[in-house]
């Protein structure tokens, strides 16, 4: 019996590893074919790339509405001067004269404190930077 039982026991110790050996040759082909598809992924990207650079060594045109020459009003005229000027421009002597005159809230710099030059224009003691820029525009002609 005591042979018999060694046997019993041998056997299934000799079948696990027959058993283990398929499910790692399975689990290395896997692997494989992930690979496979990281190495087709870079190939397509690099064939995207392609056609981008194209379309970046274009040179960009800006848009004839900024480009077009704009009349200040009287109030607008006092800080930026009375000459016809795109919005870009005007936008950019606008933040001039804050920088200037640190207009520009000491906390929170997205606000611009006005003095009584510029609320002739916005209107109001304290302004965001991006509703200034709205304002600013409804007093170009």
């Amino acid at each position: 019996m005591a042979t018999a039982k060694t046997a019993a026991k041998k056997a299934p110790a000799k079948k696990a590893p027959a058993k283990k050996a398929p499910a790692k040759t399975a689990a290395k082909k896997a692997p494989a074919k992930k690979a496979a598809a990281k190495k087709a992924a870079p190939a397509k990207t690099a064939a995207k790339k392609a056609p981008a650079k194209k379309a970046a060594a274009k040179k960009r045109t800006p848009s004839a509405a900024f480009m077009k020459a704009m009349t200040p009003s009287a109030a607008l005229a006092a800080i930026i001067g009375d000459k016809a000027l795109p919005r870009t421009e005007v936008t950019k002597k606008v933040w001039e004269y804050i920088k200037k005159n640190s207009l520009q809230d000491k906390v929170k710099r997205t606000m611009i404190n006005a003095d009584a030059k510029l609320r002739e224009v916005l209107g109001k003691a304290q302004v965001s930077m991006f509703e200034m820029t709205k304002l600013i525009n409804s007093h170009l002609k």
